[in-house]
């Protein structure tokens, strides 16, 4: 019998489970699609022994094997990750008050969490308006050019953004500016809202507020997604006042003050 580093007996498990989960968490370090030889190396597991725990992981759908050969996450992992996120005392409050928003509106609403490189998508509901995107639970949205990424940017300590940031480029591939993050910080703590028409996806506009919570728990970021030429004047000032009671009465019930 081993014992734990603090002298107690170990409990017994199971090692192919624990060399499923390594594989998992190799996968995990990369920032997409992988191929056999970039897993092995992160999982310090053989080629051919790595393989065959990748064929059961991708009947499991665990795993995905793309025709190219390279592996990423499958379904179910989505769903497990996505399950998790949702299960957390703030995403089940405010998911709750989704569909309200939605039917008031009339747009499709979303809600997002922050991770290492972006916000994530943990729930989309759709509304009345046909949109040309599909968005999957579990997404990691752009910093920049969505605008739940400009809330989080204006909220989030920097060292928090530092390594999303990282990856961001301008059109000349230069890092953005230090300059331009600063005016984003500035127009979404002055209004309340970050609003963005065309940059993400084109004939797409979005409007995102934060949900603050007590605590050290990170803020969530609520959005309405609508058709660009929908974004009038007065419709953006409709839905921006429904979000900001939406997101002001869910953070007041999650306790922030």
């Amino acid at each position: 019998m081993t014992t734990s580093a603090d002298g107690r007996p170990e409990r017994q498990g199971i090692q192919s489970v624990e060399i499923g989960a390594r594989v998992l968490l190799a996968m995990e370090q990369g920032t997409g699609p992988m191929t056999l030889s970039e897993i092995a190396q992160r999982s310090g597991l053989e080629s051919s022994k790595l393989h065959r725990y990748l064929v059961s992981l991708c009947r499991s759908g665990l795993a995905t094997r793309a025709p190219s050969g390279r592996y990423d996450f499958g379904p179910t992992m989505r769903r497990l990750g996505a399950a998790a996120l949702r299960r957390t005392n703030e995403v089940a409050v405010t998911s709750d008050r989704m569909p309200i928003l939605r039917d008031q509106t009339g747009h499709s609403v979303n809600l997002s969490v922050w991770g290492d490189d972006g916000p994530i998508v943990v729930r989309w509901d759709y509304g009345a308006y046909a949109l040309p995107l599909t968005v999957r639970v579990g997404a990691t949205l752009p910093l920049l050019a969505s605008s739940a990424g400009h809330v989080f940017l204006s909220l989030l300590p920097e060292p928090l953004t530092a390594q999303a940031r990282q990856h961001v480029r301008g059109a000349n591939g230069a890092a953005v500016s230090d300059a331009k993050v600063a005016a984003i910080r500035s127009a979404v703590r002055r209004t309340g809202v970050a609003v963005i028409k065309g940059s993400l996806i084109p004939g797409v506009a979005s409007i995102s507020a934060p949900v603050l919570t007590s605590g050290d728990s990170l803020p969530l970021v609520l959005s309405v997604v609508l058709p660009g030429e929908e974004l009038t004047p007065a419709e953006q000032a409709r839905v921006t006042e429904l979000l900001l009671q939406t997101t002001q009465a869910v953070s007041h019930e999650l306790g922030a003050a």
